[in-house]
């Protein structure tokens, strides 16, 4: 025992050694390729380090942002405006004074001279513009020009030329300015129905009057109205960074190709807050190819009032699809009156193009060439229809029905019951701003909090029909409300400012 003690201990120093000496080696790198040592214990801490995003490619042709910037830039120019206060004028006739104008572009941006008695006022804006046509045809808002009294307009080479206004578009806010020069710099023109929700775009023009300023986003929707910017609207909202100035200037894609013409901001700051307008490219064209041809814009008619089919509106129709557009009113002696259409038809496609919102029929009737035949696709009484109907143009003014005269007054019944109508007489006619002939009854009072209040009922409101049923009095009122049963909707059509609605009332 003594002697394998004695022999146990320089062996255990021995081995020991060995196996300090390989793990030394392999760590140090010693050991040659192929020889056996320790596997490596992963780091916990290091990790991968991702490959850093790619700038998109323009369509395949190689493109990134740098060289769009570089394309787009010397076609986009900065415009100064001026006008000159008339004695007596009316201090907000001016489009510098326009809420819109000082909406987008700020009190602060705007420059006023100060009055002497022997000098009249000046008024300074500053937009920008999109030169289309090499021979100095330029695109921009009719809010940075319209009733200037001199356009300056100042290309990416610092030249300086002084721009004619060729024609303006109020309901689009678009306008045409012309300079004098060859050979210039343009944009090509996109297809603005293509673009879709997502795609990157760059927004260029003069913020606060920094010009060649460049920012870059995306198409955050299309389609955009009812915003209170211009009576035409189908914006594209982008997040591209859009400030006062930018106003006229161009929102392109990533092929270099115009898409829209940046029109309006919102903004609770003056300045960018991510939400931008811009007019698409395919109404642009369209209002400045008539500009250029006629000096002013023809629009097309089709003499319907229509409204979105929303889902309890469908259900009321037995439509399943809430694609389409309601008619709520043929107007007399209107194309679609002549061709046949009729109230409650549903309107889902115009001249072999779908559509989905009112917005979206009305451009296209407004953008629809005078006397051209087309073919209107809908759902009547739940079975598909097609008319062919002929365009005419739009009337300046459309004259509107006014009211008849009773001294009956109406017990409300039914699921109807939070509502108190009358016959309307010469009093409620005006008080309630109502013109020449009406026939049903007018809504004189709601029960407040009622679900006919909060359904969209309002007081002023003519009650044309109850579930179809015509009603011209308050005895068919009674009638056709006599029957309901107080747990099923309603479907009313109403007259509201000269524009007849369908809306229902579920109880």
């Amino acid at each position: 025992m003594r002697l394998i003690r004695a022999w146990l201990v320089p062996f255990t120093l021995v081995t020991g050694g060995i196996v300090i000496g390989v793990v030394v080696a392999s760590n140090m790198g010693w050991l040659p390729t192929g020889a056996a040592g320790p596997e490596p214990i992963p780091n916990p801490i290091v990790r991968p380090v991702a490959t850093a995003p790619q700038l998109p490619m323009a369509g395949g042709d190689g493109k990134n942002f740098v060289e769009i910037a570089k394309s787009v830039k010397p076609a986009v120019v900065n415009i100064a405006a001026t006008r000159t206060g008339k004695s007596g004028d009316n201090p907000h006739s001016s489009p510098l004074d326009d809420p819109f104008f000082r909406k987008f572009f700020g009190d602060e941006f705007l420059k006023r001279d100060t009055p002497h008695q022997q000098r009249e006022p000046k008024e300074r804006g500053q937009g920008s513009g999109v030169i289309v046509e090499s021979n100095g045809l330029i695109i921009t808002n009719n809010h940075v020009v319209n009733k200037a009294d001199d356009i300056r307009v100042f290309l990416s080479d610092k030249r300086e030329f002084k721009g004619k206004l060729i024609g303006t578009d109020a309901k689009t806010d678009i306008a045409i300015v012309k300079i004098e020069a060859t050979g210039l710099a343009t944009i090509p023109w996109a297809d603005s129905d293509q673009l879709e929700v997502g795609e990157y775009v760059l927004a260029v023009g003069s913020p606060f009057g920094l010009t060649q300023t460049v920012t870059m986003g995306i198409v955050s929707a299309v389609g955009r109205a009812s915003m209170g910017i211009a009576e035409y609207e189908d914006f594209i909202q982008t997040d591209a960074a859009i400030n006062p100035g930018n106003s006229g200037g161009a929102l392109v894609n990533v092929r270099g190709e115009l898409v829209g013409i940046n029109t309006a901001i919102f903004s609770q700051s003056g300045g960018s807050m991510g939400i931008g307008f811009a007019v698409p490219s395919n109404l642009s064209r369209a209002v400045m190819d008539q500009l250029v041809r006629t000096g002013k814009v023809v629009r097309g008619w089709l003499g319907v009032s229509i409204q979105d089919l929303t889902p309890e509106l469908a259900s009321q129709f037995g439509i399943i699809d809430t694609k389409g557009v309601l008619v709520s009113d043929v107007l007399a002696d209107s194309p679609a009156k002549k061709a046949g259409f009729e109230r409650a038809d549903v309107i889902v496609e115009y001249d072999g193009k779908s559509m989905d919102s009112p917005t979206h029929l009305r451009n296209a009737v407004a953008q629809t060439p005078i006397g051209k035949k087309v073919s209107v696709k809908m759902i009547r009484d739940k079975k598909p229809k097609t008319i062919e109907v002929t365009i005419v143009e739009q009337p300046k003014s459309l004259g509107q029905p006014g009211a008849e005269e009773s001294r009956e007054s109406a017990v409300p019944t039914g699921v109807l019951s939070d509502l108190d109508v009358r016959e309307v007489n010469e009093e409620l006619a005006t008080r309630y701003g109502l013109k020449g002939v009406e026939r049903g009854v007018v809504v004189v009072k709601i029960k407040p909090g009622s679900t006919a209040e909060e359904m969209g009922v309002r007081e002023g409101d003519i009650i044309l029909e109850i579930n179809r049923k015509a009603v011209t009095s308050l005895k068919s009122y009674e009638q056709a409300a006599s029957g309901l049963a107080k747990d099923h909707p309603v479907l009313l059509l109403l007259k509201r400012k000269g524009q007849t609605i369908y809306l229902t009332l579920k109880p």
